[in-house]
């Protein structure tokens, strides 16, 4: 067998023998060969369209392509789709690709202690009504957290590693993995107790007008959803779809950088993603959202 002949059956275990101009052997070693390429390859050429007895059809010209070696039909596929949509898998939602990363991390020992939050959490699933929660006082710490926050206490306290960036990539991921998992459960974040003064700063921060525009986040959200600004419609605001893809940038957002986002097109100065205002503020606006299913992470422009 030569490697320019090997096919995808011959995958398996070889003994590679390599000898001298004599004929003696210099080298014998097992190997593993595997051949991936499943594909039969088409050559290019003019091929003819919807040809019939009567009709010679149209002809198109198509270069040289591949596909797959075995026949996929319509019925294997919706078997595929009815398994995995049923096993909370998102085909229509770009955002679950990074849903599938966070797993990643999930299962991943990292930090002094070499521990993952599997560790310590079980699966993914367990973590079900978690996010509905969020943000929350934290008793220990004396303030409201936020997931992020709650999951970097974790990883410096408990897993020994460095804490992540607030809304970075893999924050964000980790938040929607703990989103996902609690879709359709109802919001429910406690703003009474030792919550409320947080509570009160978000408020006041909601209907603060700022910048050269001044605009407060009332102005848009509460008196003027439904409206248009520009090409889009304006929305009241919620923030239970959250983290969301967006298709303006192809990524998955966190609430704070779409805060910052807002207060910047306002010509203002803006808090930075994990301050004590944007803190408050998530609390706020997700108190405004209580009863709404948890959708994040959900799809937006």
């Amino acid at each position: 067998l030569t490697l320019s002949e090997a096919k995808a059956g011959d995958s398996g275990q070889y003994t590679v023998v390599i000898s001298n101009p004599d004929g003696e052997v210099t080298v014998s070693q097992a190997v593993q060969l595997i051949v991936d390429s499943l594909m039969q390859s088409i050559p290019g050429g003019t091929y003819r369209i919807n040809a019939t007895p009567d009709s010679n059809g149209h002809a198109v010209v198509l270069s040289p392509y591949q596909v797959d070696i075995f026949e996929v039909k319509q019925s294997y596929w919706e078997e595929v789709y009815a398994w995995a949509t049923k096993n909370g898998y998102d085909f229509d939602n770009p955002g679950m690709i990074f849903v599938d990363q966070a797993i990643d991390s999930w299962n991943t020992a990292e930090g002094s202690e070499d521990k993952s939050c599997a560790d310590c959490h079980g699966d993914p699933e367990e973590m079900a009504g978690v996010k509905a929660v969020y943000p929350k006082w934290n008793e220990e710490a004396g303030e409201v957290r936020t997931l992020q926050m709650q999951v970097n206490d974790c990883r410096e306290n408990r897993m020994g590693a460095e804490p992540w960036k607030y809304d970075a990539a893999a924050a964000i991921n980790m938040e929607a993995l703990l989103s996902s998992v609690s879709r359709g459960l109802p919001v429910n974040v406690a703003i009474d107790g030792p919550a409320a003064d947080t509570w009160e700063k978000g408020k006041e921060i909601y209907y603060t007008r700022y910048g050269l525009l001044e605009l407060s986040c009332a102005n848009c959200h509460e008196q003027n959803y439904g409206n248009y600004i520009r090409a889009d419609h304006l929305s009241q605001g919620q923030v239970n779809g959250f983290p969301t893809y967006r298709l303006k940038n192809a990524k998955l957002n966190g609430i704070h950088s779409r805060f910052k986002g807002c207060v910047r097109d306002t010509r203002a100065e803006t808090f930075s993603p994990g301050s004590p205002e944007f803190v408050a503020l998530e609390l706020y606006v997700a108190s405004r959202g209580n009863g709404l299913d948890v959708e994040g992470p959900s799809v937006r422009n």
